[in-house]
């Protein structure tokens, strides 16, 4: 194991994430809240690098991006998969049709012990319906792999203008589990 590799499980997935974001220049971001995304949520309002808040629905979230974007400034969205399965229609008919980066932070719900429904549904469909868009995705799921996958993904993304989504497994955060 050398240095970098020490250096990398001493720190959480959140804390790596938030690192690539800053030294990739991504200022803005917008999120619905979700309880696995929070400790990255938290982060990102501590640290004044970033201009981050609340939005009401995801598509709200992209449309603030796309300005963002349009505006001169680098922007992300986090999210967990159902408000993922609100988003083609204007990833579609904004995002890609005026080849705009829009930076997706999914946090997985629907596998590994879900216990809604709802999420398992949607779950089955977001992976396809990033292949079918033509969006790159990777899946996070070891702390070993989030710096390098993150960074590069992000790098990607604004040098050929084009969306691509990160996707956290609960394998990386733990995921979300329900009470008694």
């Amino acid at each position: 194991m050398t240095a970098e590799d020490t250096s990398t499980m001493s720190r959480t997935w959140y804390e790596i994430v938030l690192e690539c974001l800053k030294n990739n220049n991504v200022r803005v971001v917008t999120y619905v809240p979700d309880k696995v995304l929070t400790p990255l949520i938290n982060a990102i309002h501590a640290d004044p690098f970033f201009d981050a808040f609340s939005t009401t629905r995801e598509e709200e979230a992209l449309g603030i991006v796309c300005g963002a974007w349009m505006a001169g400034t680098r922007a992300t969205i986090l999210m967990q998969t159902s408000g993922f399965a609100t988003l083609p229609n204007a990833l579609a008919s904004l995002a890609q049709a005026y080849q705009i980066p829009v930076l997706m932070f999914i946090s997985e719900r629907g596998t590994m012990g879900e216990f809604n429904v709802g999420q398992a549904l949607v779950c089955r469909t977001m992976r396809p319906i990033l292949q079918a868009s033509g969006i790159e995705h990777h899946t996070l799921s070891r702390l070993d792999e989030v710096e390098f996958i993150t960074d590069r993904t992000i790098k990607q993304a604004f040098q050929t203008q084009e969306s691509a989504a990160l996707i956290l497994s609960p394998l990386l955060t733990g995921g979300k589990v329900k009470k008694g």
